[in-house]
């Protein structure tokens, strides 16, 4: 079974922190430190509060939620922990994403979670009713940082954060 990448997305230090322990799996940002808690893991005496930023663990499922719909910007900051564990994707307040989506009578995904695509790769091929394959490729190089898949046909929506930011 394929890892599911980890979603951690900004919030406040009631959503993360009560008396002291984590309530959930959250980052603690505070100027150049960053500290990952467990759940009842008790934030170390150095973290001011007032000063820290606090991003909550979220199902990644729920990307599509942090990302303006009509704008494809995101609404605030998000970090992604690929599968590796050691690889992040950070995205900030604004980052404009592009939506690619991918419809066809048989979708097939090339470019996963994290791969770099470039404007001449293919990021998914569609074969059609006649058996014609096509290859889809972004319109700007960029990162795969999310692909949303419907269930009830086949059909994804690939989020691709782009270089040129």
């Amino acid at each position: 079974m394929e890892k599911v990448p980890q979603l951690f997305v900004e919030s406040t230090a009631e959503e993360c922190v009560e008396d002291g322990k984590a309530k959930i799996d959250c980052i603690v940002i505070q100027k150049n430190v960053e500290v990952r808690l467990k759940k009842e893991e008790k934030l170390p005496a150095f973290i001011d509060i007032k000063k820290a930023k606090f991003m909550k663990k979220e199902v990644y499922d729920r990307f599509h939620f942090y990302v303006d719909k009509y704008e494809h910007r995101m609404i605030c900051d998000v970090i992604i922990v690929l599968p590796d564990r050691r690889t992040e994707i950070r995205l900030y307040k604004g980052d404009e994403l592009i939506l690619l989506p991918v419809e066809g009578y048989v979708s097939s995904i090339i470019a996963e979670v994290g791969n770099r695509v470039r404007k001449s790769d293919a990021f998914a091929a569609i074969t059609t009713k006649k058996g014609e394959v096509h290859y889809l490729k972004p319109p700007k190089n960029g990162t795969v940082v999310y692909i949303d898949e419907f269930t009830n046909r086949p059909h994804y929506v690939y989020y691709l954060l782009p270089e040129e930011r």
